[in-house]
C-alpha cells in the first residue's frame, strides 16, 4: 500500500500545470486514499472575486479530465515568492511529494524554470512532469546512480512507494565517462542495498560508458521504454561534497518523462 498521503501540485493554470494536474490524478488513481492540494502562487494577493473565479476556473479544468479521485483535488490560492512559497507549504502541509509541470527548455542548459529551480532547492521529493508527456502509469523506472554511495537510505522510501503502487520494475543505471571502471566493486557496494530499500521490484544494474553523461541516460531511457526516471540530487550532501546540481538541473530542463528527484 502506498504511502503518499498528500501531493502539492503548483498550478498557475498554464498547459504545463493542467497536463500535470492531469498526471497526479492519473497517479493518484480513484481509489487510493490521498490528498491533492493544487497551489496557486499569485504576485499580488488576489480580491474576493479574483478568488471565486480561480475556484470556479479551477473546477472547470478538473471537469474536462476523464479521470477521478476518491478525494477532489483542493485548490487554494496565495501570494508571494513562487519557489519560496511552495517550499513554506510544502513544509506547513506536511506534504510527502511535490509535482510540478514544466514546458522544459532543450536549447538550454541554464536554470531558468521554476520547476528546474525547484527541484535543486526541495528537501522532499519532486516530480517533474514534461508538458506533452505521455499520461500513464509508471511501470518502468530507472534509478540513476553514480559511483558515489548513496548517503541517505531513507530517500529510497518514495521510489519504493511508487513501485509498489504500481508494481514497477526499477533498472538501477550507471553511467561512467573512465576508460577504467571497477564495477565488480560498487556492486558489491550497492547490491546488498538495493534487493534491501527496492525489494522485489529491483530488477536489474546495468553499467554504460559514455562521455556524454546526460545523453547516456536518455538513450537507456529510449532503448528501456522507461515511463520515469528517477535521479539523486547531490547538491544537499552533508558527508560528501555537495555538487551545484548540474545534472539535475539538465535531467529536469531536457527529459520527455517524468523525472523523480529524490531527496
Amino acid at each position: 500500500m502506498s504511502t503518499i498521503n498528500k501531493i502539492l501540485i503548483p498550478f498557475d493554470f498554464s498547459e504545463a500545470s493542467v497536463n500535470a494536474l492531469e498526471y497526479t490524478m492519473n497517479f493518484v488513481g480513484p481509489n487510493r486514499d490521498t490528498d491533492i492540494l493544487a497551489l496557486y502562487v499569485g504576485v499580488i494577493p488576489s480580491t474576493e472575486n479574483e478568488e471565486k473565479e480561480l475556484k470556479e476556473n479551477f473546477r472547470k479544468v478538473l471537469g474536462s479530465f476523464n479521470v477521478k479521485t476518491k478525494k477532489e483535488p483542493v485548490f487554494n490560492s496565495v501570494s508571494g515568492n513562487v519557489i519560496e512559497t511552495i517550499l513554506v507549504t510544502q513544509i506547513n502541509q506536511k506534504t510527502d511529494l511535490i509535482i510540478m509541470g514544466t514546458m522544459g527548455d532543450k536549447t538550454t542548459d541554464e536554470a531558468i524554470t521554476h520547476t528546474s529551480k525547484l527541484v535543486l532547492e526541495a528537501n522532499c521529493p519532486v516530480i517533474s512532469i514534461p508538458y506533452g508527456c505521455e499520461i500513464k502509469q509508471p511501470k518502468q523506472i530507472a534509478l540513476v546512480m553514480g559511483k558515489e554511495e548513496i548517503e541517505d537510505k531513507e530517500v529510497l522510501n518514495m521510489l519504493l512507494n511508487v513501485a509498489r503502487t504500481f508494481n514497477s520494475k526499477v533498472h538501477v543505471l550507471t553511467i561512467y565517462k573512465e576508460s577504467v571502471y571497477a564495477e565488480e566493486a560498487i556492486v558489491d557496494r550497492t547490491e546488498n542495498l538495493l534487493e534491501y530499500y527496492l525489494e522485489h521490484f529491483y530488477t536489474e544494474h546495468s553499467f554504460s560508458k559514455n562521455e556524454d553523461i546526460e545523453q547516456g541516460i536518455l538513450d537507456y531511457i529510449n532503448g528501456k521504454d522507461i515511463d520515469l526516471l528517477a535521479i539523486l540530487p547531490r547538491n544537499h550532501s552533508v558527508t560528501g561534497s555537495p555538487s551545484e546540481g548540474r545534472l539535475t538541473k539538465l535531467l529536469t530542463l531536457h527529459s520527455e518523462i517524468p523525472v523523480l528527484a529524490l531527496d
